[in-house]
């Protein structure tokens, strides 16, 4: 179980929030002010707000851009996740990762499981690491935004968050990880006590 160490300063990431969307506008984009709206709370900044057409090509675009940029880490896309033929947000970021987050994933549909059943296999909920930032992608409901967030990436999101947090990928000046930053245990016969 992850634990927050209060000793450990908080380190406040450059976020960037997508909304996939071919009817949505800001007026009616409820999962995008849930995201932008708790990740300003947990301490970090809204970068930029963007909404796109469910389109494969317009979606790698911004996304594209937004890696590239020094004061953005993390990139969280909402919609597009589905399974109709429109949603294509997945094969839009994956060709992006130097490396999946499958855990994202798995944790995601485990705990969407708990609201909504066995629906949660229709989430193709992904994330990865692109040219050292983070990209994670949910469904577009404000309820799946919110498991996304308060189940999964406050925490990871937090450089407080031990044994493991994404914060020092992302800035490498901040602390690795404390199971990698912990002396070693010695081991029966080499000096542990029994």
């Amino acid at each position: 179980m992850a634990h927050v160490y209060a000793d450990t300063p908080f380190a406040p990431l450059g976020i960037a929030v997508l909304t996939v969307s071919d009817t949505r506008g800001f007026d009616r984009d409820g999962s995008g002010d849930l995201l932008s709206e708790r990740l300003s709370e947990a301490g970090h900044a809204l970068v930029e707000r963007r909404i796109v057409p469910d389109d494969i090509y317009r979606i790698r675009a911004v996304v594209s851009k937004w890696v590239v940029r020094e004061d953005i880490q993390v990139i969280l896309v909402n919609g597009g996740t589905g399974f109709t033929t429109r949603d294509t947000t997945p094969e839009a970021l994956t060709p992006l990762f130097d490396r999946s987050v499958d855990g994202y994933g798995e944790l995601f549909r485990q705990l969407s499981f708990e609201s909504i059943g066995t629906s949660t296999v229709q989430s193709r909920a992904v994330g990865g690491v692109a040219n050292r930032t983070l990209i994670f992608a949910m469904p577009g409901s404000p309820k799946a935004c919110a498991t996304a967030w308060d189940g999964i990436l406050e925490s990871q999101l937090d450089a407080r968050t031990r044994p493991c947090n994404f914060v020092a990928m992302v800035m490498p000046e901040q602390q690795a990880c404390g199971s990698r930053a912990l002396p070693k245990v010695p081991v029966h016969g080499q000096g542990a006590r029994v």
